[in-house]
């Protein structure tokens, strides 16, 4: 055996798939998740955005794992049988490659060659397991798993919109998930990729999750995240590019927001905290200036009680250059602005009589079309403002920025 074929393929797979003709893929990102997928132990689930090359990365690390692990079999699920056909064809072309065929002489003294397939399946000839498996088998999630074992489960998107719309298809999905548990053979693994859709689809049952949405990967740019989010509804890009779920039964903001880059646009214009005390709410900041027709808006949600955030806070704001904070006095008797003050900030404070869903679905709503937000404006917060509705379990990003509108609109 070649040590330095099998380095090549083990710890430098991303170099390795360049070579069969995916120069996208680089070391940092797609290696990483490569090397796991070919050399870990465990179960994995990576959730990484439409457009990450997950799906290429998983088909080079299975035509990989075939030629060095020649005892192991495979079972790949995707949602639909022409799901699986594509991939299945996939892994053949990087089998059949120049590439692969000179690392598995290399590796091997004669290269690896396909001995069986069809639409479905593969097996090589340096395949050695008894069990008479097919060495990678694909199938959807309305086949049979009856009499099928595997040392090795691949499920690709086996969510997708279908289980957000219909709770039918959301069970039946988890169905097929948990009896994987079942098929895979003692001392095996489940690997799973994908991009969840619903708090209860298969993937809240899926362990040692591992997300990379698009702003980590920073595979597009801000003009495409621009575009995508043009081009598509907010549920859809949140679910997609930000692996968030967000609600859009009743919501009211369905139009995707729009950006801006310069800082400095809020300069001279003025704060507002929406304080959590405790509980799962979170503290909600926003900045904001009007200029015209338009608000320039920065937001930005922080977690747990607000004590353990206002020196954050308070350095944000004069970052931004944003003064006074704006903020009511109902729910604590006044206590925030004191301790604003008492570190040297400028407070104004209100008392709240307005109902807040009103207020949010008049004064946000009003001038949601012209609110211009900086790019690098909390996701949690703008989330939380497109899944607001009547009913919404969260709305402090929403409330902190109807408030300012309102100020701003008397202003």
């Amino acid at each position: 055996m070649d040590r330095d074929a099998l380095s090549l393929l083990v710890q430098r797979p991303a170099q390795v798939a360049r070579w069969c003709g995916f120069p996208l893929l680089t070391d940092d990102l797609h290696g990483q998740w490569m090397r796991q997928m070919i050399s870990g132990r465990e179960d994995m689930t990576l959730l990484a955005h439409r457009g990450s090359y997950k799906t290429t990365c998983l088909a080079a690390a299975m035509a990989i794992s075939m030629c060095v692990y020649p005892m192991r079999n495979m079972i790949f699920m995707r949602k639909t049988d022409g799901d699986v056909v594509e991939i299945i064809r996939q892994v053949k072309q990087l089998l059949q490659s120049d590439a692969m065929l000179f690392l598995t002489q290399k590796l091997w003294g004669e290269p690896v060659n396909i001995l069986r397939a069809d639409q479905f399946s593969i097996t090589t000839d340096c395949y050695a397991a008894s069990r008479g498996a097919s060495q990678l088998l694909g199938q959807g999630t309305r086949g049979s798993l009856t009499g099928k074992h595997a040392d090795i489960i691949i499920t690709d998107d086996i969510v997708n919109l279908q289980d957000r719309i219909s709770p039918q298809e959301r069970e039946h999905t988890r169905a097929i998930y948990q009896e994987l548990q079942n098929i895979r053979i003692p001392g095996g693994r489940i690997i799973n990729t994908g991009t969840p859709w619903h708090p209860q689809d298969a993937i809240s049952l899926m362990p040692r999750v591992e997300r990379y949405d698009c702003y980590r990967t920073g595979l597009l740019s801000p003009e495409k995240l621009d575009e995508l989010r043009r081009s598509m509804s907010p549920t859809l890009f949140a679910a997609n590019y930000e692996l968030q779920h967000i609600a859009d039964d009743h919501a009211l903001f369905a139009q995707p927001p729009a950006f801006f880059d310069d800082p400095l646009l809020l300069r001279d214009g003025i704060a507002h905290i929406d304080a959590a005390y405790g509980g799962s709410d979170s503290t909600a900041l926003t900045c904001a200036k009007r200029e015209g027709d338009a608000i320039y808006l920065y937001g930005r949600l922080f977690p747990g009680h607000v004590d353990t955030v206002m020196e954050e806070i308070v350095s944000q704001c004069d970052q931004l250059l944003c003064a006074p904070i704006w903020c009511e006095t109902n729910g604590d008797k006044g206590y925030l602005a004191r301790e604003l003050r008492r570190m040297g900030v400028q407070v104004r404070t209100y008392q709240e009589r307005q109902n807040k869903h009103l207020k949010i679905s008049t004064h946000l709503r009003k001038w949601w079309p012209k609110l211009r937000f900086l790019r690098t404006t909390d996701p949690a917060y703008t989330d939380q403002i497109l899944a607001y509705s009547d009913s919404a379990a969260h709305d402090d990003a929403p409330d902190s920025a109807a408030c300012i509108c309102r100020i701003l609109d008397h202003q």
